[in-house]
């Protein structure tokens, strides 16, 4: 690796008390969320467009960096390091600016950066749970459509943020900043419309029976949401409903010719012998989104989830298990995801139909409760 310049870090030791002003939001919308922004087995650069402030979480010193620099963090399990400063329990990194970001991996952050001891180097952003909103909200959504969709969409990637840390296993953050929790990219640039959204809807979330539940979203349901397929159960809410608004959006209908290659890579994978014949509609929901599939092989024949089908085969091209037409490995269909929970294309349909984000989520999930947290 080329070797970058570091932020010298001989700097003045500064009193670690912190003052803590009153809040006039709850605890759990003021609440900190911890974001897993960037993982790497090689030191991970930082830029830095001002001022930054360091504390170790060892000493508990504080230290003043005063002018704008790229420097290089790293981590194993004993130790941490940003630049020359070094720390056996981990450093918190703090832009003295609000206006003032951190540039990783070309993305804008401007939350407080934590690093603890890890067998690879992770980057964590601290940042309040309605700032993380505005970093999640164009990114699963897009920030020009209309504002009552947004709405909607704000109240459900809360709700599912504050259900995702009930149960977090992880030792060192929260959520991931990619699919595996919500797709996030830094609230450091914040649209107008995204920031409306989440501002109007602020401590709003969906609960059933007095429970946060999680509000799975997907892109296009094509006429009808169902239970998520991972799910043995599901709350009421979860149980899927009529769309009736996404048929015009861009994931309405989809075709796909699969490869033989591709099909035969995913057998061999699922450890199902032989080599690809057929595949089938084993069964169906009442919805007509396909549930299992058979397989037909040279040497068996298996029925398997679609879903399991669609994810192994590639799901950015097998869009959805709502299959309308099956000619030899040409599939087409309706919708694009899972199918569980928001329909946002429905979404923004029903918003361009005059619909509010209430009449939204009630529609997406049925039987929930709009709630302030």
């Amino acid at each position: 690796m080329k070797k970058t310049s570091l932020i010298p870090f001989l700097v003045f030791f500064i009193a670690c008390t912190f003052a803590v002003p009153a809040q006039k939001v709850s605890a759990e919308q003021n609440k900190d969320i911890k974001v897993l922004i960037s993982e790497s087995s090689s030191p991970i650069s930082v830029k830095t467009s001002g001022a930054i402030s360091i504390k170790d979480l060892d000493t508990f010193k504080k230290y003043s960096v005063t002018k704008a620099g790229t420097f290089k963090v790293s981590t194993t399990k004993k130790e941490v390091q940003a630049g020359s400063v070094k720390s056996k329990k981990g450093l918190e990194i703090s832009l003295k600016n609000k206006k003032d970001t951190f540039t990783i991996n070309g993305n804008s952050y401007n939350g407080t950066l934590l690093i603890k001891p890890a067998e690879k180097t992770q980057i964590v952003e601290l940042l309040p749970l309605e700032e993380y909103l505005y970093g999640v909200l164009p990114y699963e959504m897009s920030y020009s459509w209309p504002i009552e969709a947004l709405k909607a969409q704000a109240v459900a990637a809360r709700t599912y943020t504050l259900k995702s840390i009930e149960s977090t296993q992880e030792i060192n953050f929260d959520l991931y900043s990619d699919v595996r929790s919500q797709m996030y990219k830094g609230s450091a640039k914040i649209y107008d419309s995204v920031k409306k959204a989440v501002d109007e809807t602020q401590g709003q979330v969906l609960k059933y029976k007095n429970n946060l539940f999680y509000t799975y979203y997907h892109a296009n349901c094509g006429g009808h949401t169902d239970t998520p397929p991972w799910l043995a159960s599901a709350v009421k809410p979860l149980h899927g409903s009529k769309c009736g608004y996404c048929n015009h959006g861009a994931g309405a209908t989809w075709k796909h010719t699969l490869s033989k290659d591709t099909v035969n890579n995913f057998l061999k994978k699922n450890k199902i012998p032989g080599a690809i014949k057929s595949v089938s509609i084993a069964s169906k929901l009442s919805s007509g989104r396909a549930k299992d599939l058979k397989i037909k092989t040279t040497k068996t024949t298996k029925v398997i989830p679609c879903n399991t089908f669609r994810v192994g085969v590639g799901s950015t091209k097998f869009k959805s298990c709502f299959i309308t037409g099956i000619s030899g490995l040409t599939f087409s269909g309706r919708g694009y995801g899972h199918g569980g929970g928001l329909c946002q294309e429905g979404a923004k349909g029903m918003a361009e139909a005059g619909k509010n984000y209430k009449e939204i989520l009630k529609r997406y999930y049925p039987g929930a409760n709009l709630e302030n947290i």
